[in-house]
């Protein structure tokens, strides 16, 4: 149905975009801290029905529709764009913010605003996305077998990786901000590293001309 290549090719560009800090990472990140793994992993439980949305979305062919109306393609890039910038512009400015810096008290959300807020995030996370519109629909033959089974099984695949490495991520968070409490140049080098990598993913997203494929 589809060959290794392709699997091999959608786990490379899910890896590399789960390890690269967006909403999901932050909101994951910060509620693993300041409420712990268990309110990390309900809120991943909310990201990972974003995934199942996304997969949906795919097999019913929505790239076409993007295709057909490019404006609306072009809307959600823009928008997603702008998001990503002031991500960045809030880990970046004096004072700025990063998930990873000490746990501040706040209000202990409810499971179920933990798994809304978790879905809504990954609803609007543009890397996301362009992941199902634009990128995964690359790797889909129509030779190969019925379209909507690739895209359910790639999408899968896209899945898969990125809910592991994010339940890593909720599992070492309190550690990794422990470890970073005491050591101000390390967290100010986290918050630059954070800020200068969504601002490129903002300035990438915003210039780039690709149209979603048609699969």
């Amino acid at each position: 149905m589809i060959d290794s290549a392709a699997v091999l090719g959608v786990a490379a560009i899910a890896l590399g975009m789960v390890l690269t800090p967006g909403p999901n990472m932050v909101y994951l990140v910060s509620r693993s801290i300041t409420q712990g793994r268990a309110a990390g992993l309900v809120s991943l439980a909310g990201v990972a029905l974003g995934f199942l949305c996304y997969l949906a979305a795919a097999t019913l062919g929505i790239s076409a529709v993007f295709s057909a109306v490019p404006q609306a393609y072009t809307a959600l890039k823009l928008a997603g764009a702008c998001y990503l910038g002031w991500l960045a512009w809030q880990a970046l400015r004096p004072g700025g913010h990063t998930p990873f810096a000490p746990a501040r008290a706040l209000p202990r959300d409810s499971s179920t605003r933990l798994f809304l807020m978790g879905l809504t995030t990954n609803l609007l996370n543009p890397k996301i996305a362009v992941m199902y519109l634009a990128l995964i629909p690359q790797f889909v033959h129509p030779g190969a077998g019925p379209v909507w089974l690739q895209s359910l099984l790639l999408g899968s695949v896209q899945i898969a990786v990125a809910l592991t490495v994010n339940a890593l991520i909720v599992c070492v968070a309190g550690t990794v901000a422990t470890f970073l409490c005491g050591r101000p140049v390390w967290l100010r080098a986290q918050k630059l590293v954070m800020g200068s990598v969504l601002g490129g993913l903002a300035v990438h997203l915003a210039l780039d001309r690709t149209r979603p494929a048609v699969v």
